[in-house]
């Protein structure tokens, strides 16, 4: 099991600007990625009207 994130990465104080990814590109230019997040897997949609959803 992955340990959780430590308190300092949500420090906006000393945050730099986040990066920036494609979401075709995270769904090798389909419509669904698969995203992990301390061992929990979500699903990145990409909708018809091009908007994004992100489910457990």
């Amino acid at each position: 099991m992955t340990a959780p994130l430590p308190a300092s990465v949500f420090d906006t104080a000393r945050q730099t600007p986040p990066p920036k990814h494609d979401a075709l590109d995270l769904t090798g230019y389909g419509k669904k990625a698969q995203i992990v997040l301390n061992d929990m897997v979500y699903t990145l949609t990409i909708t018809r009207a091009g908007k994004l959803i992100l489910t457990k």
